[in-house]
């Protein structure tokens, strides 16, 4: 049995829709509700109707944001907004954007995940879950009997002979679907339709170890989904389509595959910085240029952080490497080794800092202007896991704490539909 196989997705009608670019939205769980608003102001048909449907006052077991989202759902397919593709194809899935200055491409694609026991990969994640998600999650995907947006997975191919079976065959073909999002990256869709492509692709797959990047809560969903519909089922044949979640693959020794910190305010912090120095050397820096770079430059060698208060900017070097040892009390060599473990034993948890006085965010002026205007007195700017750990740290059925990897872009949600039977 594979662990990969092609689908027939639903996707927006291009026929129906004037501007692509309007009805796409991000995964449900990095919408604020400002962000929410937007959406639903951007375009009457905004994927966030689906993803993630207002709630109201009024709602109850009949009418919620449940039963609306269904309910629209079922209009779109009615009037044409949504349509099945008549074909299982896989779908190469190709996001170009910049970052700091620099412009990169990640490729993957995407495809249904097996996610039985027979599926001959082992699916690995790395991050701990949360109750309320995933009943969100779970009642919504139950309600239109459809995966609304993908789980993330990253695979091995160092040799690159997925991306050139998608080259070979779609390289010179317009992109299928093509839109741009809010922060001006480029999402492209091809259709694979050729069988003996297909296969090529699902060798490489099989077999191997894959890691989920995003969509922790999404993929236990599918177990339970799938736990749910094996309880009913008087005959099984291990193909039925609960046994598979929607996936997007990509390759975790490509270069262009980002993983950016998720960095932490701190609205009470009752000690000064000078207080750090038992375990940190300590560094005024002037500019957020030079910050920037010598924490980067630092953190190749040893454990470092920004630190900002309304007295500046200071870079945090760990003077001793063998305390953390003896600090960081939980996990394998490689969970001990992670930043946030280290911020966490060293810093936050020596200063007493309650998990409810950390706002986590990925933008390092988020941090600084949350100080500057008086909502946090301090913040800790992180450098970014390395794909090495992640891989390390899931081998070892380990999870990092929470709010440690964003990857980058993310993949929109609305551009790929699985409709289950």
């Amino acid at each position: 049995m594979s662990a990969l196989k092609p689908f027939a997705a639903v996707f927006y009608n291009k026929e129906k829709v004037d501007n692509l670019s309007n009805v796409f939205c991000p995964p449900y769980d990095i919408i604020s509700k400002e962000q929410q608003e937007e959406y639903y102001k951007q375009d009457p048909h905004n994927f966030i109707r689906l993803e993630l449907t207002k709630e109201t006052p009024k709602d109850d077991d009949k009418d919620n944001k449940y039963t609306r989202a269904r309910k629209t759902y079922e209009e779109w397919f009615k009037k044409g907004i949504l349509k099945q593709d008549e074909t299982p194809c896989i779908y190469y899935y190709k996001q170009d954007y910049k970052y700091q200055g620099q412009k990169y491409t990640r490729t993957g694609f995407l495809g249904l995940l097996k996610i039985n026991e027979d599926s001959g990969v082992r699916i690995l994640p790395h991050e701990h879950t949360h109750a309320a998600a995933k009943t969100d999650r779970l009642t919504l995907w139950s309600a239109l009997k459809s995966n609304l947006s993908s789980i993330f997975v990253g695979y091995a191919d160092k040799g690159g002979k997925i991306d050139r079976v998608f080259f070979k065959e779609l390289a010179s073909q317009k992109p299928y679907l093509e839109a741009v999002d809010h922060d001006k990256v480029r999402h492209m869709i091809w259709r694979l339709d050729n069988p003996d492509r297909i296969q090529e692709i699902v060798n490489v797959i099989d077999g191997q170890n894959l890691f989920i990047c995003d969509g922790h809560h999404r993929f236990e969903v599918a177990n339970q989904i799938r736990r749910e519909a094996l309880k009913k089922a008087k005959k099984i044949t291990g193909e039925e389509s609960y046994n598979y979640v929607m996936t997007y693959f990509t390759n975790m020794d490509s270069k262009d595959l980002q993983i950016f910190p998720i960095h932490r305010i701190v609205k009470k912090f009752p000690i000064s910085v000078n207080l750090l120095e038992q375990y940190f050397r300590i560094d005024k820096v002037k500019t957020k240029v030079d910050w920037l770079v010598l924490l980067a430059r630092a953190g190749q060698n040893e454990h470092a952080f920004g630190f900002y208060n309304k007295q500046g900017m200071f870079l945090l070097r760990l003077k001793n490497k063998t305390l953390v040892d003896k600090m960081v009390k939980d996990g394998s060599k490689d969970y001990r080794s992670l930043d946030a473990a280290i911020l966490k034993a060293f810093i936050l948890d020596q200063v007493g800092v309650a998990d409810e006085d950390i706002v986590y965010s990925k933008d390092p002026d988020e941090v600084m202007q949350s100080v500057n205007d008086g909502g946090a007195e301090a913040g800790f700017i992180l450098n970014p896991v390395q794909v090495a750990q992640l891989r390390s740290i899931a081998l070892n059925d380990e999870r990092m704490p929470p709010k440690t990897t964003y990857f980058y872009p993310k993949v929109l949600s609305g551009l790929t539909i699985y409709k289950m039977d």
